[in-house]
């Protein structure tokens, strides 16, 4: 069953009115008011969308937010590197499924209405997956803003009052491709003509480079060379079927007054049906960024941490073997998820040209921080 856009929004802005007054924008001295963009990921199951309200991941974040990339070497897995409200979303949204797989392997082995293990029977050379999504499980995603890229850049040229193609030679950061070629992204808004071409945040031509977040594409974009049928390890191109939606989020900045003082929050808050966090700057509030204690439920590390859980209990020796490599680089560079390694390679090189890569901040280990 199809469900309207703006049931998915109803639901995502219903479960934002029901935070805590802590997780939202807070009311300043000077008059001004915050202003922050919202993402939602919510599943229907079957035909009954009242079950839809009971599992929506909810991000509240304040916009382009990333961490550089100097700061992340000092992380060791806790700090996120992007909290833009889409990919804090996804996060929240992957880290409800490993939690959803604990709970199925752990006694007495409740079922779960949104996953199940798979038997051996289903299990081919190439898809070893201990678990899968149930079939009657739908996958809605609602995002208050248009994500980043070609679609904020229409945007863009539709609020000026001159939108005639800016002449000046375009602030590009480059940086040499693994293939030995120099690859260069566009900075920010600039030079908003210009599209199909990958963007880098901050904007500021003196501020370092910040580690890019992913965006998704339909074959009629930049991702029509992809080609899933060579893929291996389950993996397959399932594009966005997107849909405009008539329903306003409360703290948008559409809704700030012309005259009044706009200014974009820096609290994040992030929401599952079991747990909450409210996030400054990549870490729990209240904590500093280096320190161990600040980790996000969603940071690299817990994640990776509540993975080993899931191998251990799930009875998949193989899998615990790799996930117990000492770093998060030997983990990922790891022959097993070679099919993986390919997709993202695929990608990269046929509908994100100009991919800019981040290395050097994936040596931690779970040993280093707080258990």
């Amino acid at each position: 069953m199809t469900f309207s856009a703006d049931a998915i929004a109803d639901c995502v802005l219903a479960t934002f009115d029901q935070l805590p007054d802590k997780r939202k924008p807070r009311p300043r001295n000077d008059g001004s008011k915050e202003w922050v963009p919202l993402a939602g990921i919510v599943l229907s199951k079957g035909n009954l969308f009242c079950c839809i309200r009971h599992a929506l991941w909810l991000t509240l974040i304040a916009p382009v937010k990333t961490t550089s990339s100097p700061a992340s070497l000092w992380a060791h897995g806790n700090i996120l590197h992007d909290w833009h409200a889409e990919v804090l979303a996804i996060r929240t949204f992957n880290r409800f499924l490993l939690d959803q797989c604990l709970l199925v392997s752990t006694p007495p082995y409740p079922s779960s209405p949104w996953i199940r293990q798979r038997p051996d029977t289903e299990h081919a050379e190439h898809e070893q997956q201990p678990f899968t999504i149930r079939e009657d499980v739908q996958i809605h995603m609602y995002c208050s803003e248009a994500p980043c890229g070609d679609a904020s850049m229409e945007l863009v040229m539709n609020a000026q009052e001159d939108a005639t193609p800016w002449t000046s030679a375009p602030p590009t950061i480059s940086a040499a491709s693994s293939n030995g070629d120099s690859e260069a992204a566009l900075r920010g808004r600039s030079n908003f003509s210009h599209l199909g071409v990958i963007r880098c945040k901050p904007s500021r031509p003196d501020a370092p480079p910040t580690l890019t977040c992913e965006r998704a594409f339909t074959t009629k974009g930049r991702m029509k060379d992809m080609r899933s049928e060579e893929w291996k390890g389950g993996y397959r191109w399932s594009e966005f079927d997107p849909k405009p939606t008539d329903r306003e989020f409360k703290w948008s900045r559409r809704n700030i007054a012309l005259g009044e003082k706009a200014v974009a929050s820096n609290l994040s808050a992030v929401w599952s049906p079991t747990w909450q966090e409210s996030l400054i700057g990549g870490v729990l509030q209240g904590r500093k960024q280096l320190d161990p204690r600040g980790a996000s439920a969603i940071c690299r590390r817990s994640v990776w941490k509540t993975a080993i859980q899931v191998a251990a209990l799930a009875g998949v020796p193989a899998l615990s073997q790799v996930l117990g490599k000492r770093t998060y680089a030997d983990m990922k560079g790891d022959e097993t998820f070679e099919a993986r390694k390919k997709v993202k390679a695929d990608v990269k090189a046929n509908g994100l040209k100009g991919w800019l890569q981040n290395s050097g901040d994936d040596g931690f280990s779970l040993e280093i921080g707080v258990s």
